[in-house]
């Protein structure tokens, strides 16, 4: 748990950076203990009735589209599936290549070995 002597002490208003009289600053700065003006009334603020406003508030009507698709229609054979090799490289340009290699006493034998053309 937390030791009483080790938690900081002091005053937690802190006022000194208000505005005094005859300072001129653009926007003045009130102390803490200055009421706020909050236009949420909380006995109602958490019902059904200020939601619905809340929603009926939030909702443009005048965006909301009366067909589900603006006239849409789907395209007969618009779409075609790829193939398996489409926009692959073809095997002429070496990408097809197999390099395997062999160590046999100390030394390195590398063969490459091109793939059967069609």
């Amino acid at each position: 748990m937390s030791d009483p002597d080790t938690i900081p002490q002091g005053d937690a208003v802190d006022n000194d950076y208000t505005s005094r009289p005859g300072q001129k600053q653009h926007i003045p700065v009130q102390t803490d203990e200055a009421p706020i003006d909050d236009p949420i009334d909380p006995a109602t603020a958490d019902s059904d009735q200020q939601l619905e406003r809340d929603e009926n508030e939030a909702i443009d009507t005048s965006n909301i589209v009366e067909g589900r698709t603006r006239g849409a229609t789907k395209q007969q054979s618009a779409y075609r599936e790829p193939g398996d090799d489409e926009g692959l490289p073809g095997a002429e340009d070496g990408a097809s290549r197999v390099a395997t290699t062999k160590q046999t006493d100390g030394a390195v034998e590398a063969e490459i070995q091109n793939p059967p053309r069609k």
